[in-house]
């Protein structure tokens, strides 16, 4: 699996003064997604609503708003 490409604009774009650790949301060669964010599985995992349900070996990653909004002309239709 390989890091086709970024959805949305950089970090550094988006205003990043540290130009190190930001949210981001990548596609991938198999056509899903990879986001890098906050893990705060352990603080919203009690509070997923009725029908959401993770596994095991699934978290809850958080981005920021900014990022999906700076992303969202890049996700495909289909």
């Amino acid at each position: 699996m390989e890091i086709v490409r970024r959805l949305g604009l950089t970090p550094q774009e988006r205003g990043s003064l540290s130009n190190a650790t930001c949210p981001d949301i990548f596609e991938l060669s198999d056509g899903s997604f990879a986001v890098i964010g906050t893990d705060l599985t352990d603080e919203l995992d009690a509070k997923l609503p009725v029908g959401a349900a993770r596994a095991d070996y699934e978290r809850i990653v958080v981005i920021t708003r900014e990022t999906l909004v700076a992303a969202r002309g890049d996700i495909p239709a289909r």
